[in-house]
């Protein structure tokens, strides 16, 4: 079973078991050259499987930034050069971070257009099960989107309004728009459904799992529902939301969420395999894989 950890894990606070900060924002050297053949070797396994995958499933956009940026199969970017290249395109840049990160600190990075990356490399036994995002996620998963104007300014909107969310309560209904689109997003294309979620890009049977498999729904986004749906952290999503543009993103980004924050609360919350009446069905799911626990 593939399991792809929330971003709201990715930059939970520390827990009493976790490192030290490395420095005050949490940033670390990606020591590029540290990197050893048998890591520049997982990196490539998980490269060329995805590469061959995603034709005719990522959306153009994601093509587009991949075909921009200095990212090949044989050797795990180097964070300066990806930084160079989107620092000239969208004003953003990636640096290095050891994993998890306090949320503060992870939301202050986004709105300041600095994306923190994980610097580790999954090792071979774990291609497909991870706990933690590791480089491939974050670099391949989110870095070539990041190329894209829309989504550059929509991360960046989601880093100031984490901070707001944190001092108004909200952060669980702002995390699953975050975990929605920008971890497992589907965006509708003149040719067909693509994949634009950085959870999904970078795994290799969810890629297959969201666009093909007959279980899971495949829904029209619409925010204050998915402020009240849970999601799954440890399985494949039972639902997916479906934009009909990036540019939605945008008018996310311009949208001022404390109404939406004051008119969910206290209303039901939805389970993640849920369909309501009022929702715009694109795919309603058999939910044969969740309704048989698969793993």
């Amino acid at each position: 079973m593939q399991r792809n950890l929330a971003e709201l894990e990715k930059h939970r606070p520390a827990g009493a078991d976790a490192q030290p900060a490395p420095s005050a924002d949490w940033t670390i050297d990606q020591d590029w050259k540290k990197y050893s053949a048998a890591e520049h070797a997982v990196w490539k396994t998980l490269f060329e499987r995805q590469s061959k995958l995603l034709p005719g499933r990522a959306c153009d956009e994601f093509v587009d930034g991949m075909h921009a940026l200095p990212i090949g199969a044989h050797q795990i970017p180097d964070f300066r050069r990806l930084s160079d290249i989107l620092m000239k395109h969208t004003g953003w840049e990636v640096i290095a971070v050891p994993g998890l990160v306090p949320d503060d600190v992870f939301f202050d990075h986004l709105a300041n257009r600095r994306f923190p990356a994980g610097q580790f490399i999954r090792k071979p036994e774990q291609l497909d099960y991870l706990e933690e995002p590791d480089v491939f996620h974050d670099v391949f998963g989110h870095v070539p989107m990041l190329m894209n104007p829309v989504i550059a300014d929509y991360i960046q909107a989601y880093g100031v309004g984490g901070l707001r969310a944190q001092k108004l309560g909200k952060l669980a209904n702002l995390a699953r728009v975050y975990w929605y689109t920008v971890e497992f997003g589907l965006v509708e294309q003149p040719d067909g459904l693509r994949i634009y979620g950085s959870g999904i890009v970078s795994s290799c049977v969810e890629s297959i799992f969201a666009l093909d498999d007959p279980s899971p729904n495949r829904i029209r986004f619409d925010l204050s529902r998915v402020m009240r749906t849970h999601y799954r952290i440890d399985d494949f999503q039972e639902t997916y939301f479906v934009i009909d543009h990036l540019d939605r993103l945008l008018e996310l980004a311009h949208i001022d969420f404390g109404p939406i924050y004051q008119a969910v609360e206290g209303q039901v919350e939805y389970q993640p395999g849920d369909v309501l009446p009022r929702d715009l069905v694109l795919t309603r799911g058999t939910g044969r894989y969740h309704g048989q626990k698969a793993h």
